[in-house]
């Protein structure tokens, strides 16, 4: 089976692991990088300063493929001339259309990090955290005309466990993904698998992340949902803390929820500073309080503009 695989990043990586697993032939690799930057540029970075799949790619001696689209006509003859099988994404902003997704033998698969028709968008790692859900997932699914809706082929959970920020499930969730290809392809091979039309009375989307979600409000959020924002942002985006128009980043590994509640204490209230460890203690709307310790202090004078400016540029990058 000759498979092209088109994504980024640890997906990226970890779907031409489980490729390999397989036993198929990867015979064309694509990352998204490719798509936004210069190809001498591209040439480079990869050179110099390589990102880990890069060196991935290297080691196993692929065949890199750099264009501009994967929607191009430059790309779609390359994917008949190659006479694919198979081509698996995985962390791609760009929208395939029909005329690219067509093209292989047997199939085109999206690889989703989330349990579909659940949790559709750009990032589930981070909406799954914010809305205290104890377990996403990973979904094959094949491609089609809109995001994130084909049928689904093949399905696993990963658990969230309660002190996870997004770097930790990412990082469990693709390692399920590697293992989810890998026991796809073998059933291509080996049996019938039939496409499931995902349940559209089910199905929740969730855009990027707002600027003013990066900014802890204690006045109208519990300590379970700055807890959950926290780690939901991380490593992707910052939250910031406000006091007298200083601000400071919050560390997603160094705060935690007191177990003492302060009723008469008014929300937003700091209880208690220590600048030996860097910490404030600051009442949330529930009553309860969060100890923050090893704040960075962040003095950008024009901080609104400059998240707003970090979301746009984050958004472009994160997936």
């Amino acid at each position: 089976m000759k498979a092209v695989i088109l994504g980024k990043g640890l997906m990226l990586a970890n779907l031409i692991l489980g490729v390999q697993d397989a036993g198929a032939e990867i015979v064309g690799v694509f990352r998204y990088e490719d798509t936004k930057r210069n190809l001498i540029k591209g040439i480079i970075e990869d050179c110099f300063i390589p990102a880990p799949e890069v060196t991935l790619i290297k080691n196993l001696k692929l065949h890199q493929i750099r264009m501009k689209s994967a929607n191009s006509e430059e790309f779609q003859k390359l994917m008949i001339k190659l006479n694919v099988d198979l081509i698996i994404v995985g962390t791609w902003k760009e929208k395939i259309c029909a005329k690219t997704y067509n093209i292989p033998r047997l199939a085109t698969v999206n690889v989703h990090p989330s349990l579909l028709p659940q949790y559709r968008g750009p990032n589930p790692y981070m909406q799954t955290i914010l809305h205290g859900e104890k377990y996403s997932g990973i979904t094959i699914h094949l491609m089609n005309d809109s995001y994130d809706s084909g049928a689904i082929l093949k399905q696993e959970k990963v658990p969230i466990l309660d002190n996870d920020t997004s770097k930790e499930l990412r990082q469990r969730t693709v390692r399920s993904a590697r293992s989810l290809i890998a026991e796809f392809i073998t059933d291509l091979n080996e049996k019938i698998l039939t496409p499931v039309n995902q349940n559209e009375k089910y199905a929740t989307y969730f855009p990027h992340i707002r600027g003013e979600e990066m900014m802890l409000d204690f006045e109208v959020q519990t300590s379970e949902q700055i807890s959950r924002t926290i780690r939901a942002l991380h490593p992707f985006l910052p939250c910031y803390i406000t006091h007298e128009n200083v601000f400071f980043i919050a560390d997603p590994y160094n705060f935690k929820i007191l177990e003492e509640s302060y009723p008469d204490a008014i929300a937003g209230t700091i209880i208690n500073k220590n600048p030996e460890q860097e910490s404030i203690t600051v009442v949330c709307k529930d009553h309860k309080a969060i100890k923050f310790s090893k704040l960075k202090l962040y003095k950008h004078k024009f901080v609104k503009k400059y998240i707003e400016k970090k979301v746009e540029v984050t958004q472009q990058i994160m997936q």
